[in-house]
């Protein structure tokens, strides 16, 4: 009996992460216009908002990042956070459990994503080299 088996073109690779400078660039010019947009849109003085808004911004920089870009880019955009999304507009201040609270956060954010990404990367890797197309403990068909 002939066994039909699809010809495939090669091992396709791993994507590689953005280089860290990029992925900190997308970060500062993404912060900068998304809290200039929620200032203008709903106005200063809602951190929160702008807290959750940065942190999706951070998870999607992670997505294509390095876990070695994540503190630099949850530091960028706590700056805009700090600077720009609450008053006095402008002026860095530290107030310690909240700041403390928002890089967390953003942390977070930026490793989660980069974790999510690694793990779909691997998966779909694994699913490649496995024999035949099929994975183990499942048979063909």
């Amino acid at each position: 009996m002939i066994e039909w088996m699809p010809l495939r073109t090669g091992v396709r690779p791993v994507p590689q992460p953005v280089a860290t400078p990029l992925v900190w660039a997308g970060a500062f010019g993404g912060a900068l216009v998304l809290v200039a947009l929620l200032n203008g849109l709903v106005g200063p003085g809602r951190p929160a908002l702008a807290l959750a808004a940065l942190s999706l911004l951070a998870a999607v920089l992670g997505l294509c990042a390095r876990f070695t870009a994540a503190p630099g880019t949850a530091v960028l955009c706590w700056l805009f956070l700090n600077a720009f999304g609450i008053p006095p507009m402008g002026t860095l201040t530290w107030a310690g459990h909240r700041d403390t609270t928002w890089l967390g956060c953003l942390l977070a954010a930026t490793l989660a994503g980069t974790a999510l990404s690694r793990v779909a990367h691997a998966r779909a890797a694994y699913h490649r080299l496995a024999p035949g197309g099929t994975r183990p403990g499942r048979h063909g068909r």
